[in-house]
């Protein structure tokens, strides 16, 4: 129908499309809106109804919206109003085309509107509808059916068009092929994808159905938290109740990984403390963020990677899988960690909160919530509620097996399949039937953490207390970082690791001194032992003149020296950090005063030394008297008598 009806489509399930999609104001899916000749804002958009109707439906309501648009009818649209006779009676005097086709129809009749619209494009036909009022025009050509369809020649002859059947698709088939007729010079144009990607998954993942996978939950999360519930413009009223209810829903009983419990945790935390009744979705989106720079990162992997609930093609599967795999594993948990009877909806309540408000499949969200107004509130126990999920999502599979929706390869069946457990299945008088109580047994095993695998999951993030200590020295191997004492873990928990500034003209060698939290500047630098040793056995030196009484043992230095190159890993050359600074304020003068203590005293402290002398000292002192023992015995000896002779 182009030019006349522009048709575009949008994926707003597609993160890069998230702001394009908030800014038309599209929460569920599918949206269909009608924007008239000229329209330049997202708000001059009319909301076709009934969106999920048939795509004759659909033709229908575009055509009745373009009738509406007369002052911004547009240029390239056919006349769609009933033509008169008098307007056919004139037609050739004053168009040049070589045919006219009538469709005489009634009223409330689309057929030929569709027809007009559907030859647009193609040149030397015009295509007019007349109503069967028409009297004049239907005794002319001896009409007697609706609709019916007859071609006029510029000879003024006519003719009924030869169709098996009278409707658009054979009407518009049959003009097209009229000798003549030929296509103008309209394009359809298709905006491919920036990336030449097609549909069509061709690496698939291996995966074991009888596992969960850690990537598909973890994705499940992504897209629930950071793109269906932040596609509103701001979420207020129920809607933020229901948000903040899924987030402590998944605090209490997700059991991720130790990054994204804490991502959990904090923004659980953060929107306790949001007290205003509207919550943005800028602020939103920024409180959602990962923190990796904390000594306990706090972390929700932005990558969607499907596994388990991989498709055979992109739009198969994927996220309604995920989301699924979620509510069982927290139904399953819930029953695991609690008391049976209580609270035995508080995740069931949550999901069809989740639901109702967020989930952008509108015709499955208005589903869901039919059967949870069926029977949800019947439910009495924890382990019911397992059940319930379980069963119901059985309906869904049954209810949409062979539909469009369907992944050919991963056809939706009832599960557990009898392979899986064989023990769920039974017969009663012929006919299929499930054991729940080993259903119940089946659920609990297979939805429990020792369950979940971490293939293709995103690596945990590093610390930045393990990276502030990881100094890439040949000496030290990963076993040594992990075997360091307590008392470095300590000085250096809570430290965060700051990117280098950008533009610098060359690497910079690190200063490895003490470390100050105050000083956050430089980037990551690779030690060298040249400056490793000199900048070490200056702090030791500068911490001795100073009267600092930490003792400190010759065999210690080599894990003093290694952490305090792990915690200096980022400081630049020439940086003396405040403490240092004053320490060298306090005791420069008694350095220069003692200079052979800089040149003896090198990596030992005061202790050291101290003992160094006593022993040189006492074993002086015993030398000298075994040299004066045995000096005095021989001077004994040569003064004594001979004895006589025989």
């Amino acid at each position: 129908w182009r030019p006349a009806v522009i048709l575009g489509a949008i994926d707003c399930a597609d993160e890069d499309n998230q702001q394009v999609c908030s800014d038309f104001g599209i929460t569920g899916f599918p949206t269909m809106k009608f924007f008239r000749a000229f329209s330049k804002k997202p708000e001059d958009g009319i909301r076709i109804t009934n969106p999920s109707a048939t795509v004759e439906d659909l033709r229908h309501a575009i055509i009745t919206n373009l009738e509406q648009s007369q002052d911004a009818w547009p240029p390239a649209c056919p006349p769609l109003e009933p033509a008169s006779a008098e307007e056919v009676r004139t037609f050739f005097q004053r168009n040049k085309d070589r045919y006219l086709a009538l469709i005489f129809e009634k009223s409330n009749s689309f057929v030929g509107r569709e027809v007009a619209l559907d030859m647009l494009q193609y040149e030397n036909i015009a295509v007019r509808r007349v109503l069967s009022s028409e009297e004049e025009l239907v005794e002319k050509f001896g009409v007697t059916s609706f609709p019916s369809g007859y071609l006029l020649f510029r000879n003024g002859s006519f003719s009924r068009l030869p169709v098996h059947i009278e409707a658009r698709s054979f009407y518009t088939y049959y003009l097209r092929t009229l000798t003549g007729i030929t296509r103008g010079s309209y394009k359809l144009n298709a905006t491919a994808s920036s990336t030449n990607e097609t549909d069509r998954v061709l690496h698939p993942l291996r995966a074991d159905r009888s596992k969960l996978y850690m990537a598909d939950l973890e994705s499940a999360l992504h897209y629930s938290l950071r793109v269906e519930a932040a596609r509103a413009s701001s979420l207020s009223g129920a809607q933020l109740a229901a948000f903040k209810c899924y987030v402590g829903t998944l605090v209490k009983y997700f059991p991720g990984r130790p990054c994204v419990q804490t991502y959990l945790q904090t923004l659980d935390a953060w929107l306790r403390n949001w007290t205003e009744p509207e919550l943005p979705r800028t602020v939103l989106k920024e409180a959602m963020k990962n923190n990796r720079d904390a000594s306990h990162p706090s972390v929700l992997p932005t990558n969607v990677t499907w596994v388990g609930c991989q498709g055979s093609e992109r739009h198969f599967r994927g996220y309604p899988c995920g989301l699924w795999t979620i509510f069982h594993l927290l139904t399953v948990q819930a029953a695991q960690n609690g008391p049976d009877k209580e609270l035995p909806l508080e995740v069931l309540s949550t999901m069809r909160c989740y639901v109702r408000h967020f989930f952008g499949c509108q015709e499955c969200a208005e589903h869901f919530e039919a059967m949870a107004a069926k029977s949800m509130d019947r439910v009495a126990s924890r382990e019911e509620a397992v059940l319930w999920l379980w069963s119901h999502h059985n309906e869904v599979n049954a209810r949409l097996a062979g539909g469009d929706t369907e992944d050919p390869k991963f056809p939706k069946l009832q599960w557990p399949p009898p392979d899986l457990c064989p023990q769920c299945h039974k017969e009663e008088r012929g006919v299929h039937a499930w054991e729940e109580p080993a259903v119940v047994t089946f659920l609990k095993a297979h939805f429990s953490p020792a369950n979940i695998y971490m293939d293709y999951a995103e690596p945990d993030p590093i610390p930045v207390v393990r990276e502030g200590m990881g100094v890439r020295l040949a000496t030290e191997g990963p076993r040594e970082e992990r075997g360091r004492g307590e008392e470095e873990e300590k000085e250096t928990e809570g430290e965060a690791r700051v990117p280098g500034r950008p533009g610098s003209p060359e690497p910079r060698r690190p200063s490895i001194v003490q470390l100050n939290p105050k000083v956050r500047e430089g980037g990551e630098d690779i030690v060298d032992l040249d400056s490793f040793s000199e900048q070490h056995f200056r702090s030791q030196a500068l911490r001795a003149a100073a009267g600092r009484r930490r003792r400190i043992s010759k065999r210690d230095t080599v894990a003093l020296a290694r952490g305090a190159a792990g915690r200096e890993r980022r400081r630049g050359p020439g940086i003396l950090l405040r403490e240092e600074e004053e320490e060298e304020e306090e005791g420069g003068e008694g350095l220069r005063r003692s200079p052979w203590l800089r040149v003896l005293g090198l990596g030992f402290s005061r202790l050291d030394i101290s003992l160094c002398v006593a022993l040189y000292f006492l074993s002086s002192m015993c030398l000298l008297g075994m040299y004066t023992f045995f000096r005095l015995r021989t001077r004994a000896r040569k003064g004594r008598p001979g004895f006589p002779l025989a």
